[in-house]
């Protein structure tokens, strides 16, 4: 098994890739939402520039950030500093797009993207559409050393759950990334391998990250002490943002649902709002206000030892039980998400101690 660090795209996050690539960590993964973080791609050339064996994927980019130009130029640039140590996730949205106001893109969007990234990627020739125009471009000076590479291969995988992403998935993706204690990971492994059999496709099992958080606990912590608290509760919490999105706001069409979480967590939400001022047509801005990044003040009510539980939390045995059942499962990366720079320190020097050393000696 491959592990990964999750990093919300924090500027300075290149010390503790540099750390966790120290700590025996394969993959560095960065957060991209606008609302929320520093540049993920900014954040990532600087990543590159600090290591020299990590390798270093966007978890995941989003389509409607960029146009798919952009996108194959940013990545590509890393690639040339980083030269075959990047992947480019893509997704259709979630933080990126609820903290507009916006749900996520449409499957038909996301597809048309990955093709013309992907073909970019490939050196050739795309066509794109802005509104009713049409235009073919390329990359136009890949071979001249000065500005990108991708003579090394650029890998790309989609972050998908829905039948249609899947079916992208297996058509187009060189890996996929879910999550990572996903109980429908048989179904979805069959859903790609159909899609890629009928486009021609190897049906090998696709690699395949699977995300979550997690807390090494230490000797008298419980899964709902202060610190485990703290370290994994904004990672724990967005499920119920989406929830609420579901219900109440406009990023409606991510298909979590839960209409008595919702409701509790729109009373309090309101409040929140209301104590600040806020309007109530932008209530989205208070739900996402720091959005895997810390808890508002009166959201631990709705952490539990069974949202924290539904990680990867636990001493280190336990944590090492699940990984192996996970591996058995198909998960080839599992890709640890931190919310700070603390938190990774903590996350890389436990996890690299206590689980990955152990894990390679036995």
């Amino acid at each position: 098994m491959d592990y990964g660090i999750a990093f919300p795209s924090y500027i300075d996050a290149w010390r503790e890739a540099a750390a966790a690539e120290a700590a025996g960590f394969t993959h560095a993964w960065f957060f991209d939402s606008q609302l929320i973080y520093s540049d993920v791609y900014a954040t990532m050339a600087l990543a590159a520039e600090h290591t020299s064996r990590i390798k270093l994927g966007t978890l995941v980019s989003i389509p409607s950030n960029r146009l798919s130009a952009v996108t194959a130029s940013a990545i590509a640039t890393i690639n040339y500093l980083a030269p075959g140590r990047v992947i480019l996730g893509l997704g259709t949205g979630y933080t990126g797009r609820n903290t507009m106001g916006l749900p996520a893109v449409t499957v038909k969007d996301f597809r048309e993207h990955t093709q013309q990234v992907r073909g970019l990627l490939q050196g050739e020739e795309v066509l794109i559409r802005e509104g009713d125009r049409e235009r073919w471009i390329r990359l136009l000076h890949p071979d001249r050393g000065d500005f990108i590479n991708i003579e090394d291969h650029i890998p790309i995988y989609l972050a998908a759950n829905g039948p249609r992403a899947l079916a992208a998935t297996g058509e187009l993706a060189d890996g996929w990334v879910t999550g990572a204690l996903t109980p429908n990971l048989a179904e979805g492994f069959e859903a790609i391998r159909v899609a890629s059999a009928s486009a021609g496709r190897s049906t090998d099992r696709p690699y395949t990250v699977g995300l979550t958080s997690g807390c090494v606990l230490r000797d008298g912590e419980s899964l709902t002490s202060p610190r485990v608290v703290e370290r994994v509760g904004p990672n724990a919490l967005p499920g119920l943002h989406a929830m609420w999105e579901s219900h109440y706001g406009p990023g409606a069409n991510l298909g979590i649902t839960d209409p008595d979480a919702a409701a509790a967590f729109h009373r309090y939400i309101v409040e929140y709002g209301d104590a600040r001022g806020s309007q109530p047509d932008r209530r989205y801005l208070d739900v996402h206000t720091g959005h895997m990044v810390f808890l508002k003040p009166g959201e631990e009510q709705f952490i539990s030892e069974a949202s924290i539980g539904a990680t990867l939390t636990g001493n280190p045995a336990q944590i090492i039980e699940r990984l192996e059942e996970m591996e058995a499962a198909g998960i080839d990366n599992v890709a640890i998400a931190c919310t700070n720079a603390a938190g990774a320190r903590d996350l890389i020097a436990d996890f690299g101690s206590e689980v990955i050393a152990k894990r390679s000696t036995t």
